[in-house]
């Protein structure tokens, strides 16, 4: 009997979560640049044995998201939100966590430019010297912020990025 009631209990409460609306699900996620920037963090990061949160990360962006990473010789590389899912999707999840260090936020009306440092993790407790600025730009619209675009450049010797943008001004 104490099973059977387990089992109503889990359908009923794995049906509620399954019918929630993803702005139920994530609407508190988009409610705030510092929600939303925080939020980018987490689904990103985590263990081999968390799954992928495509979902919520594609919640996070507008339609046409734009992500752009820099090679250390400054050549862009330019793709979608779903194109950043290919290699994920085909390969075993492994630890990875991007730690943010440092966040500088700039907002004028409807439009936010926030600038990002952060480190790359494989132990969430553990710090590590493998550093990066992400260019993150948002848009205000229909009661919540959207990513827009984002670009990366990791940390090198002819761009000590990180260092200079974590020194106290």
């Amino acid at each position: 009997m104490k099973s059977l009631i387990f089992i109503l209990a889990s359908l009923m409460f794995s049906t509620k979560v399954l019918s929630q609306t993803l702005d139920e699900q994530y609407g508190k996620d988009v409610k705030s640049i510092d929600a939303i920037i925080n939020a980018y963090y987490e689904v990103i990061s985590g263990s081999s044995d968390d799954p992928w949160q495509f979902e919520r990360d594609k919640f996070l962006h507008s339609v046409k998201a734009v992500i752009i990473r820099l090679d250390d010789n400054g050549k862009a590389d330019f793709h979608s939100l779903e194109v950043e899912y290919i290699p994920m999707g085909l390969k075993p999840r492994e630890d990875f966590y991007e730690h943010e260090l440092k966040r500088i936020v700039s907002k004028y009306g409807n439009i936010a430019q926030v600038w990002s440092a952060f480190e790359i993790r494989t132990d969430p407790e553990i710090p590590s010297d493998i550093r990066g600025l992400n260019s993150i730009q948002l848009h205000y619209e229909n009661d919540r912020w959207y990513i827009d675009s984002w670009t990366a450049q990791m940390e090198s010797e002819q761009n000590p990025l990180v260092q200079n943008f974590l020194k106290d001004h």
